[in-house]
């Protein structure tokens, strides 16, 4: 009987690794700059000629290699970064698996230059198509350099799939940005076709996201830090004024490691959702350090992707950390920083004398005590009805100034309270002043935000209210559904659920929660496990709540043209500073818009 089964040659093993490792030319770049780090690099320097197709070449000033080692490396599986099986569960290192450079040297003509800083010359290893032709002594720096010529040159159909040089060059560039952000204190060079493409120093993280996404940009980035016993959270996200089309600028990583995760998207997104629109995504940079034993990085050839021990732990840590910092609208808070500092600045010594002045008559203040005069925007104002004009329904009111604070003097005010109320426009639009610029407010996207943050918080100090159903229903799901059902089956009914299982792959419906029992419940309960399945914590729910609670909002609140008197306006702006994402409306839309001096001058060009 003839053998059927047979084992595979080296060569095409190696090439069957590489489809899984190497897609295109970014993907060789980032293995390769993944060891350098690994060897310790402060300096990486990358050129590539036709995008890469023709050349790549990466260099650096890590620790090298001796000449066993060098040809070792070459080697399927041979890698310093694990011994023993323990070591799989602790991995601290980017490359642990000991593929990526004989997989690259199995596809293009491979040369490997490496010297350590003890060693007097350094060794040279030129390859071709996985096969080492020559073995050699060379001078050089301490460090390695890599070159890889014509890659896929022995695999034609692979060549086919590759696109041009300028798009391949992109995702190069890609690359190298997303692994400079994970290490500032490294830097990077890039050129293509002798034209450079990066040139990043070294610096802080603030400074490298800075050279990455644009001087501009970094001004709408905020720092976030978040340390508990399990995770540690730091990095920076973006305010509503700084969105993408794409996914494009979310930085993501895990010890280190740039990931593109699910769980972690998930979560991102869901911190946003209320504060950018549909469709438009944030520019985050979010470090996530975990105990190494809590995550598994070897899940996925390219290692983007990993898995967590506790997925629904790491999820509501990264949306909790990150809703922190967003729900304070910390945008504002600099914008009103700055409109201070601009205001105390502007403002001339008698004119603020005066203020202080008749805010020390009206308090019965002693003029020989010492007293510390407040902004102009901090002092309350009222609306003067001769000075309302009204013509085709369209109203613009100025009211007089009054110096008789609201609140104490030590009390500090928040960004809309310490605004100065100019007037309405259209009786749908407040306008205010701040320092030199001019605020106008969407007084229905303002009440809507402070009438769904009281809704909600309501309807989560009091429980979720459940309603039994007439007749219980049965549903039929999966078996990995009713799994999930079984297991997250207490947490199901703290939101409203009363779910038992009935045989095999059916549950039966005993009650849903009471807000969203006219809205298919079946099918959110589906939707639900769906999200319990995939990252241990229900959006769908949380979905399908918020938007009821937004639609209850909405209609709650003023809408359309309303007059609204000054004492009005200023409850409004006040109880929008006691709210979190004052900053949008539930549904994303931004509740204000900032116009400055200095725009105003270019339309009336006065610069």
């Amino acid at each position: 009987m003839s053998q059927r089964i047979t084992i595979l040659p080296e060569t095409l093993t190696n090439k069957i690794a590489a489809g899984e490792v190497v897609e295109r030319p970014a993907s060789v770049i980032k293995e390769l700059i993944e060891n350098s780090l690994d060897a310790g690099a402060t300096d990486i320097s990358v050129e590539i000629i036709a995008g890469g197709r023709r050349l790549i070449r990466v260099a650096d000033n890590g620790h090298g290699m001796s000449r066993e080692d060098a040809l070792l490396s070459l080697e399927r599986h041979a890698t310093s970064k694990i011994k023993v099986d323990s070591d799989l569960e602790r991995i601290l290192t980017l490359g642990f698996r000991g593929e990526a450079l004989p997989s690259i040297a199995s596809v293009s003509r491979f040369s490997l230059s490496t010297r350590e800083a003890a060693s007097l010359e350094g060794t040279e290893i030129i390859v071709e198509g996985g096969r080492v032709r020559e073995v050699r002594a060379c001078g050089m720096a301490p460090g390695t350099v890599i070159c890889v010529e014509q890659i896929f040159f022995n695999l034609p159909a692979r060549l086919k799939f590759m696109k041009s040089a300028e798009t391949e060059a992109g995702h190069v560039a890609d690359v190298i940005s997303r692994m400079a952000v994970s290490r500032p204190d490294v830097s990077f060079t890039c050129t293509n076709d002798d034209r450079e493409l990066l040139r990043l120093q070294r610096s802080d993280l603030q400074r490298r996201l800075a050279q990455i996404v644009g001087r501009e940009s970094s001004q709408h980035l905020y720092p976030i830090t978040e340390i508990d016993e399990y995770a540690t959270i730091t990095g920076f996200l973006s305010g509503p004024a700084l969105v993408r089309s794409g996914t494009q600028a979310i930085y993501t990583y895990i010890n280190g490691r740039f990931i593109r995760d699910k769980v972690v998207q998930h979560a991102v997104m869901h911190a946003y959702r209320g504060v950018i629109d549909r469709g438009r995504y944030p520019v985050v940079a979010l470090f996530i350090e975990l105990p190494p034993e809590e995550v598994d990085v070897n899940v996925h050839p390219t290692k983007h992707e990993v898995r967590f021990r506790r997925q629904s732990i790491v999820h509501d840590a990264i949306q909790g950390a990150m809703e922190k910092v967003l729900s304070r609208s910390p945008w504002l808070v600099v914008a009103s920083s700055a409109a201070s500092h601009t205001t105390s600045g502007i403002t001339g010594q008698a004119y603020r004398e005066r203020i202080a002045a008749a805010a020390q008559s009206s308090l019965g203040i002693s003029p020989h005590t010492e007293y510390r005069p407040q902004p102009l925007k901090q002092l309350g104002t009222e609306l003067s009805e001769s000075a309302v004009l009204q013509k085709d329904n369209v109203t613009v009111s100025e009211p007089a100034i009054s110096f008789q604070p609201e609140r104490s003097l030590n009390e500090p005010a928040g960004y809309f309270s310490s605004l100065s109320i100019i007037g309405q426009f259209h009786s749908e639009y407040i306008i205010c002043q701040s320092g030199s610029e001019l605020v106008i407010i969407d007084q229905h996207a303002a009440s809507e935000r402070v009438a769904y943050q009281r809704l909600k918080q309501q309807c989560l100090a009091g429980g979720i209210e459940s309603q039994r159903l007439l007749f219980p229903e049965t549903v039929e799901l999966s078996f990995s559904e009713v799994a999930v059902a079984v297991r997250f089956n207490t947490d199901l009914a703290g939101i409203g659920f009363e779910l038992e299982p009935f045989g095999g792959t059916t549950i039966m419906v005993s009650a849903v929660p009471r807000l969203v029992a006219k809205n298919d419940p079946i099918l959110l309960i589906r939707d639900v496990l769906a999200d319990l399945e995939r990252f241990g914590t229900s959006g769908a729910f949380n979905d399908a709540l918020e938007s009821l609670l937004s639609r209850i909002a909405c209609h709650s609140v003023i809408r359309g043209s309303h007059q609204l008197g000054n004492m009005q306006i200023k409850e409004l702006l006040h109880s929008m500073d006691q709210t979190d994402f004052a900053a949008s409306c539930p549904h994303g839309r931004p509740v204000s818009h900032v116009l400055a001096l200095t725009e105003l001058q270019k339309i009336f060009k006065r610069t």
